[in-house]
């Protein structure tokens, strides 16, 4: 479905197709983590990497609990957006033959997906606090906080050493 597909009719199927989307791209990113994990050899980078995929876990939980409180399927939409994003750091990580780049390579995938998922988590709130899915909003924030204090943890990591040592 695209984004503006003649299925989206009102502010609750756009709301829903969102969330279809970012379920997706939590499920490709339980998917692209594991690589990346294996791939990095810094070891603060490695032990966020592995920190992030637990959180992620609890993302898709958290996004089934916001399908099952509106009486909705828990399913997803493809992701362009994020299917880009993971395949581009897929070809920039084949490509890069020093270790120490390979690792600032990495982190800067990562905060890509991190600034697409707090986007995205960001407009969920945003909808769902309009429309009075209470229950929505608080899972969401929940979210939302964890993908921001992420997206800091890389910027430490990259400013404080992976940029430097590339």
């Amino acid at each position: 479905m695209a984004l503006f597909s003649k299925d989206i009719t009102s502010k609750h199927d756009l709301f829903l197709h969102t969330m279809r989307d970012i379920y997706y791209a939590e499920k490709q990113i339980e998917k692209a983590l594991p690589k990346m994990i294996s791939k990095a050899s810094d070891g603060p980078l490695k032990e966020g990497f592995e920190s992030h995929l637990e959180e992620t876990h609890g993302h898709v939980k958290r996004l089934e609990d916001a399908f099952k409180a509106l009486g909705e399927e828990a399913k997803g939409v493809e992701c362009p957006a994020i299917d880009g994003i993971i395949k581009e750091a897929e070809e920039v990580a084949g490509e890069v033959g020093d270790q120490e780049v390979l690792d600032a390579a990495l982190a800067a995938a990562a905060q890509a997906v991190e600034h697409y998922e707090m986007s995205r988590y960001g407009t969920l709130i945003a909808w769902s606090k309009e429309m009075g899915h209470d229950e929505c909003t608080r899972l969401f924030e929940s979210t939302l906080e964890e993908e921001k204090a992420a997206d800091k943890k890389l910027t430490e990591v990259a400013e404080s050493r992976l940029n430097k040592a590339a």
